[in-house]
Formats: C-alpha cells, structure tokens, sequence
C-alpha cells in the first residue's frame, strides 16, 4: 500500500489526457507539486497549467524536473518515449494510472462505472446525482463535466465515483461496492484479440464487486448469466423483464420527460440532454442512487438540473436555421446512438456529419459497422484517421470506409480543405464526431458558420 504522504513532487507522462488530468487534479488539490509531459498543447493542458501544474512538451531528458517522488504514466504511450525510458532505467518509483486509482480507492466506498461506451456519461451523471443530492463524494471522470467545468470532483466523505477504463484492462485492479456496466461491445481488439476476451475481462469485472455490494448492469448484456453469487440490478429502455425500464416518455421544449418504472419507481423526471440513450442511462444513475438510499424527490431535481457532458451531444449553435452539435462517439454503437438521437430531436432535417477514425486498428476491426452507421447521415466528410498511440496499418485509411458506404454524398477531406468547404456551404445540422484532435476544429468552425453566414443569427 502506498503512502502518499512522503510524496510531494509528481510526474505525469501523457498529463493532457482525460483520465491522467483528472489524477493530476486530484494531486494537486493535495498539495502536491504537479509536473508533466504530453505531445501537444491543448485547451485542457492550457487550463491545468493555469490551475498550477507545469507542463513540457518536448520529449526531453534535459527537462525533466529534479527530485520526482513518483512518475505516473498511461500505457498509451510509446515504447520509445525517452522520459519513461529514463525514468525506468533509473529506478524511479513508476506506476500507471490504473495502480494509483487503485490505491486511492483501496479503501474507499467505491462505484465503478465501465462498459463498451456510455460510462462517462453515465459517471458523469451518478457523480452529479451525488453531489446534487447533498450525498457527496469524490469523483474521476473520463469527460467534462458540464455543471462542474471539470472531470474531478473533491468530496468530503469516503465515497468515490470512478470511470472504469477496460483499455489494457486497467478497470480490473479496482474493487466496487457497486459496479455498473453500461455496455458490452467489440472494441480495443488490438488488446483483447477478439470478443470472447472481452467477454471474459467484464466477467472478472463484475466478479470484482464486494461479496456485499451490487452490480447494476444493462439488461441486454449476455455476460449476465453467467455471474454468480452477486446482486445484479438491470437496466433497459423498454423491456419489461428489466428490473427498471422507462415509461411515459415524451419530448417537450428539447428535453425528455419520463418515468421510471420498476422498484420504486420514479415519476415526472426531466432530463435536458439530447437523445433517448440518455435517458437509459440516466436508469443507471437511478439504480445507483436508490442502492445508496438516496431520496426519490432529490433525484428527480438533480436530473433536472443536470447539463451533461462536453463532447456529448454537445450543442455549439442552435437555432431554427442551424443546429452544431459536437460529439465524442468513435465506435459504430456511438454513431449509431447519436445519429437516432440527432433524428429524434430534429426530425425531418439534413445532417452533415464530419467524422474523424481513431485508431488504425479500431478504423480495420469495425469498419463495416463504421461505414453502416455513418451510412445514416445524408452528407458524410471523412477526416484521416487520428493515430494516437497507434502507427499507420496498410491499406487502413478513412477512403477504405468510403469505399463500404453506400452513401453517395460521402468522401475524405484534409482538415484545412474541411474548413474551406465550410465557408461556402451552410448545412443545416452539422455534427463534428470523433475521440481524436478533431475537438480543435470546433471553434474555428463555429467562427466560419457565424461569419459567414451571420444573417440567419
């Protein structure tokens, strides 16, 4: 067991990545001295280093901070990173981000939140829940929070709200008092090699829940039966065999209302962010609040004043003429969920949907289903793949996904001829889609779409 009081200077390798930063939060907020290293200066880097942390850029040996106590790194970076490489070949107290969480959740009352998607949305809307209702607690989250403008949260109790990354399998070192799992789908193969593995790892994810606690899973997951000896709680939209499910649902002024049936039962909720996915897993969130003894009528005002997610069906302009909505999905269900979403909120209109691969391995595993998915926009522009941790495959390019779509009004433009495209045509719904660096291009598209055409604003 660590014993974080003796270390006051950190190092984080990869510090400008969603889950690493929120570490690195954390830390700061307890005093320590914050230091770090990421490929590229981005709007969140920016913000955390005027929070207080330092941050280099460059890859070098010659920068790096004297006397680290201890260096923390993510597994998505590179073998031949020099500064990991110096660290581990001078005995450098060196952990990766799953050990930390897991030794900062070693005892605590722990929630863990995993699945093929939908876990930040869903971590994001627990950890609200919590700190809306006065129940507090401390939270990691793979997303911005909206209410909050931050993806930690400090509590004063000894519960903790963590997203439960399966990539490298790092959601198997914790231990939940309650467990959700939101999703079981094909993804991070270039880990796992094939479904059957993955099947296997969210199996010992769930068998990690305490022999006291409980597993809230998503109904239409196949793992389910074969999970012994745990409480298991389950969620699904419309079936009825499901423990909790929706009922009475409308769409009024851009907002969902509902009830939830099953339970206890909940009525009249209203939920203000967009898409029926949304509301499932706004169940999840449910299913964990009652679990906690939660109060039914300081539930539903939480819902209620929950603003969601950044990059999650995240509107940039909204107005009768033009609807920008940014949006993190990069797996086929994602696109898929947000397309629906998209068709429910504004039915009858034409989406232009700007869609950037991650991953080669991930652009080659699911390509059928990405260009299936995609098929369901009327105008597709495809961005090069983004790399991140990845070097190019042959033959896995955005013009192999053009090719298995049937869609005509498709094809592949660089960033910069993306941009141009756009200051000569207006589309009516405009979606920037992708987990890469194409959350960069928002604002300069959000400033082309007001300049240029400024007389419908």
């Amino acid at each position: 067991m660590m014993d974080f009081n003796n270390i006051k200077k950190i190092y984080f390798i990869g510090i400008g990545g969603i889950g690493m930063s929120a570490l690195a939060r954390h830390f700061l907020q307890e005093g320590k001295q914050v230091f770090g290293y990421d490929r590229v200066s981005t709007a969140l880097t920016r913000q955390l280093e005027k929070e207080g942390m330092n941050i280099l850029y460059e890859d070098s040996v010659d920068l790096i901070p004297q006397e680290v106590d201890l260096v923390i790194y993510t597994p998505a970076i590179p073998k031949d990173h020099r500064q990991f490489n110096y660290f581990l070949n001078n005995q450098y107290l060196l952990k990766k981000r799953s050990e930390i969480l897991e030794e900062l959740t070693r005892d605590k009352f722990t929630i863990a939140i995993g699945g093929s998607h939908g876990k930040t949305s869903v971590t994001t809307l627990i950890a609200h829940l919590l700190k809306h209702t006065g129940y507090d607690c401390t939270a990691f989250i793979g997303g911005i929070s909206v209410n909050y403008e931050t993806n930690y949260l400090k509590g004063k109790n000894q519960v903790v709200v963590v997203e439960a990354d399966e990539f490298d399998r790092s959601f198997l070192r914790l231990r939940p008092d309650i467990a959700v799992i939101t999703a079981v789908d094909s993804d991070h193969l270039d880990i796992y090699g094939s479904m059957e593995h993955i099947n296997e790892a969210f199996k010992e994810f769930a068998s990690k829940v305490k022999p006291k606690g409980c597993l809230v899973a998503h109904h239409n997951i196949s793992i389910l039966q074969n999970i012994k000896n745990k409480k298991i709680i389950t969620y699904d939209f419309s079936d009825e065999s499901a423990d909790c499910r929706v009922g009475n649902i409308a769409l009024q002024e851009g907002a969902f209302h509902f009830d939830i049936e099953g339970g206890d039962g909940l009525k009249n909720i209203v939920l203000h962010t967009g898409g029926k996915h949304n509301v499932e897993n706004a169940l999840a969130a449910y299913c964990v609040a009652r679990q906690l003894g939660i109060d039914l009528q300081k539930i539903r005002y939480a819902f209620a004043d929950f603003k969601g997610v950044k990059r999650r069906f995240e509107y940039i302009i909204r107005n009768e003429n033009m609807v920008f909505i940014d949006d993190y999905a990069h797996h086929p269900e994602e696109i898929n969920a947000l397309l629906e979403a998209v068709k429910t909120m504004h039915p009858g209109r034409n989406i232009t949907a700007v869609f950037q691969p991650h991953l080669f391995s991930r652009t080659r595993d699911l390509a059928e289903g990405f260009a299936a998915a995609l098929d369901k926009a009327d105008e597709v522009i495809l961005l090069p793949v983004y790399p991140a941790r990845e070097k190019p495959v042959e033959g896995v390019n955005s013009e192999m996904l053009v090719k298995l779509m049937n869609n005509p009004e498709a094809g592949v433009l660089s960033k910069e001829a993306m941009l141009d495209y756009f200051s000569n045509n207006e589309p009516d719904i405009l979606l920037t889609v992708g987990a890469g660096d194409i959350d960069a291009l928002v604002e300069p598209l959000k400033k082309i779409l007001q300049s240029k055409f400024s007389d419908i604003y």
